[in-house]
């Protein structure tokens, strides 16, 4: 199935000159959305990743992180912005373009020493996944892999994310 035909390109979103991938029309197709989790659990098991748990970051990496987790019999732990989780968190700040995010996850929702694949529906330049990354590390946690849906290779983001498999299923 060619993922790409189901991604809406719009222009100058949010602002002048991006041209935003829309993963809604993805989303609205049954077929589409089917084929993309399948093909993501294919993936994982070709790369061998086998994690405890699937963490997806607020808020589109929560639409492909739990049925991925369900599709691998794993738990799916969210991953939020700061204020939205109602018991104690593990926190990392991270540097935005501009200014400063803060990731959240909750103090009971993992172990040290489980093993977690990172799901989003994009990586760009990487920043957020890369947070994430450090948030889990920061519990001791064994980060297994990465998961995404598009990845925008010209802003390199991979290159700031451990050394770990990587897999997207849409390039530009």
């Amino acid at each position: 199935m060619d993922l790409k035909s189901l991604v809406r390109d719009i222009p100058d979103f949010p602002k002048p000159g991006i041209l935003f991938r829309d993963i809604t029309t993805l989303l609205r197709d049954p077929e589409g959305l089917r084929y993309t989790i399948d093909f993501l659990t294919q993936k994982c098991s070709e790369a061998e990743i086998k994690p405890d748990y699937v963490i997806g970051m607020e808020s589109r990496g929560f639409i492909f992180g739990s049925p991925l987790a369900y599709k691998l019999g794993v738990g799916f732990i969210p991953v939020r912005k700061r204020g939205k989780l109602p018991a104690a968190v593990h926190s990392i700040e991270y540097e935005l373009e501009y200014g400063i995010d803060c990731l959240e996850v909750h103090q009971d929702a993992l172990q040290e020493g489980s093993r977690v694949l990172i799901v989003d529906d994009l990586i760009a330049t990487g920043g957020t996944a890369s947070a994430t990354a450090n948030l889990v590390q920061k519990i001791g946690c064994e980060l297994v892999g990465f998961g995404f849906i598009i990845e925008l290779r010209g802003l390199e983001g991979r290159k700031y994310l451990p050394d770990v498999p990587i897999i997207s299923l849409i390039e530009y």
